[in-house]
């Protein structure tokens, strides 16, 4: 803190002084904070508290940065191979720097549109950014996160066919029907299992949730699952990893209904998981049911592009009966991150990206295949898979890991309660060929020594 600090106040940080404080309790009709304070018992209203004494901002500065060092991160000299859900990428320089742009810093939600064209701007921006990926033909302008949007969609897809039964793949991360049921537990919607390979389903489901690449890492034939739940009156939700639209085929080329995916991918720093941002894109006639907040583009008297908040009469802050969720936010920030990201890649850039993760994960679970006590599983799909995949261990995933990590390595998710001593690796374009011989002969050592 600067020297000009009154030290004479017990709490350095909070900006107000003696002076202040005394005309505020003027304004308020009492003459000292014990008369602002009268109806609390004098015993307690300073009570003793066992802390230390108060630090300078350098000093305090140096505690917090102290216990940062203590995390094992990717950022700390540690190289990862761990996934599921939050994924290590390089953010190129420009994000950050639009980022701390004042005007994108301090917007706030855009109701007024001829005070925020910038941020309703990126939010199109965005909305276009999700189409071109998921090859679907319109896009919210973001969700909390990944889980929330696909619970979002399975809601919506019962709106749509007037039907309570949701399925969900077997394959899929559990955070996804945990979100639906957390949202749905009390709208009367009933979850249930379908097998991956499933070659019948209920004919009274609202839809089929299908996540591909699934929590394995293996991509799913989501067109048939797709075919499979058209033929019975229901919608094709397909949860995607943005990323692996850079190789695969996008939903939309497979007549999906919604699409949605977590956009941490794209730009956001994993930030020890938030906050993120949900991508959901579906066909254009659902549009009406879609939830969250759409922007769209058109001109003003004189003819120029305007932007502005569309459909508002479906949203919970203009009709709040018949709205078609509760979210509230657009996530702008964490939005513009992603759309700078994208834009700075292009179509080449994420094509590269995907091949690049692609590639390295291949070359690392050949590797690890190799080894005695090891072998790479398929556990769904067939064994097609993009940037993760399931390594059975000759003993328990967690010890492994725990000896990796002394070898500054932080292994994959340890996954046994749904795979026998199953170990969920992953690989992104961050991880060196040396990072990953590194991981593979440390894998061999240990398993030299079970």
């Amino acid at each position: 803190m600067a020297s000009s600090v009154n030290t004479s106040v017990n709490h350095p940080y909070i900006p107000s002084t003696d002076s202040e404080r005394a005309e505020m309790l003027d304004v308020i009709g009492v003459d000292s904070l014990d008369g602002l304070l009268g109806d609390i018992p004098v015993e307690h209203r300073h009570p003793k508290l066992d802390i230390d004494a108060g630090l300078s901002e350098q000093e305090l500065s140096t505690v917090f940065g102290s216990i940062a060092a203590e995390n094992a991160s990717s950022s700390s000299g540690y190289i990862s191979f761990l996934g599921a859900g939050s994924y290590s990428h390089y953010i190129p320089s420009t994000v950050r720097s639009i980022l701390q742009r004042g005007e994108f810093v301090t917007a706030y939600t855009p109701y007024q549109p001829e005070a925020a064209q910038g941020t309703l701007q990126v939010g199109f921006e965005f909305q276009t950014i999700i189409c071109q990926l998921t090859g679907m033909e319109v896009a919210n302008a973001g969700m909390y996160d990944g889980p929330t949007a696909f619970a979002e969609a399975c809601l919506m897809a019962a709106r749509v066919t007037k039907r309570t039964k949701i399925g969900v793949l077997s394959t899929a991360d559990r955070r996804l029907p945990d979100t639906l049921l957390a949202y749905s537990k009390y709208q009367g919607i009933e979850i249930v299992e379908i097998s991956a390979d499933a070659t019948e389903i209920p004919d009274d489901l609202a839809c089929v949730g299908v996540q591909s690449p699934n929590f394995f890492g293996e991509i799913e034939d989501v067109e048939r699952l797709t075919n499979l739940a058209h033929t019975n009156g229901a919608l094709s939700v397909v949860h995607v990893n943005p990323t692996a639209l850079g190789m695969f085929k996008a939903p939309g080329e497979f007549d999906v209904d919604i699409v949605t995916a977590e956009g941490q991918p794209l730009g956001v720093p994993m930030a020890f998981g938030g906050p993120y941002v949900g991508l959901f894109a579906c066909k254009k006639v659902h549009i009406r049911q879609m939830p969250g907040r759409i922007i769209g583009r058109t001109t003003d008297t004189k003819g120029r592009i305007g932007y502005a908040l569309t459909l508002q009469t479906r949203e919970q802050h203009i009709r709040r009966e018949r709205a078609t969720s509760n979210i509230c936010t657009s996530t702008q920030l964490i939005g513009l991150m992603v759309t700078v990201y994208t834009a700075t890649l292009g179509k080449r850039g994420m094509q590269d990206l995907a091949n690049l993760c692609y590639q390295k994960a291949h070359y690392a679970a050949s590797e690890i295949n190799r080894l005695d006590g090891f072998s790479v599983e398929s556990l769904g799909s067939g064994g097609t898979f993009f940037h993760e995949f399931v390594v059975t261990c000759p003993s328990s995933p967690s010890k492994i890991n725990a000896v990796l990590l002394d070898k500054k390595i932080i292994g994959g998710l340890d996954i046994s309660d749904r795979s026998d001593s199953g170990m969920l690796v992953c690989v992104t374009e961050t991880s060196s060929k040396a990072d990953i011989d590194k991981f593979v002969q440390a894998l061999s050592e240990i398993g030299a020594s079970v």
